[in-house]
């Protein structure tokens, strides 16, 4: 029996990764590469769901296939919910991702507030028309970062139930209970 196919919207090698490995089982997963799609999607929303519609939005239209595309943000409570849909370019040094940590935990410093969460947004287009698909991830804001696992926030995040950081857990958990395993688990169920 061959496997569905859909694409990722994204050009996240480490996402592309993360999903294929929970998706595989059940769906082709194509990625923007494998559509000969190599330009940058603005992520012009003021909303992690705008955005993800964004992605999403662009590749459906330009090669009507079923698509899908996420946004992830983190937020931190003692930070009004920042860094937020502005996760990946926090300290204006897109794709910076030690420099985002290290504005992170400087303004955090001596707060007693650490609370936190990640929120994927996953919006899914085919013929039917759209769908959304939310996964929350909470947890608190590790003092120093720490692990070798993951990417972004991963070494300053500690997820809810856990002593350790989401850089320190092994990838297959963390494939798991992730935030981005959440939405895709809603997103599974929903294609079944």
């Amino acid at each position: 029996m061959t496997k569905r196919q859909i694409c990722f919207a994204t050009h996240n090698q480490n996402k592309l990764k993360e999903v294929r490995f929970i998706l595989s089982a059940k769906f082709d997963v194509l990625s923007l590469n494998d559509l000969g799609f190599h330009q940058e999607i603005e992520e012009s929303g003021k909303t992690i769901e705008e955005n993800s519609l964004i992605k999403a939005k662009t590749i459906w239209e330009k090669f009507n296939v079923p698509c899908f595309a996420d946004d992830t943000g983190l937020e931190i409570e003692a930070l009004g919910g920042e860094p937020g849909v502005f996760s990946a370019r926090f300290s204006q040094r897109k794709g910076s991702e030690l420099s985002n940590i290290d504005l992170v935990l400087s303004l955090l410093i001596n707060g007693p507030i650490r609370k936190a969460q990640f929120k994927t947004v996953m919006t899914y287009i085919d013929e039917r028309g759209i769908e959304v698909f939310e996964g929350v991830l909470k947890g608190k804001i590790a003092e120093n970062p720490s692990g070798n696992y993951g990417f972004g926030y991963d070494p300053i995040f500690e997820p809810e139930g856990y002593t350790k950081t989401l850089a320190e857990i092994d990838p297959k958990e963390k494939n798991r209970i992730s935030h981005r395993a959440l939405a895709l688990q809603k997103f599974c169920d929903y294609l079944s």
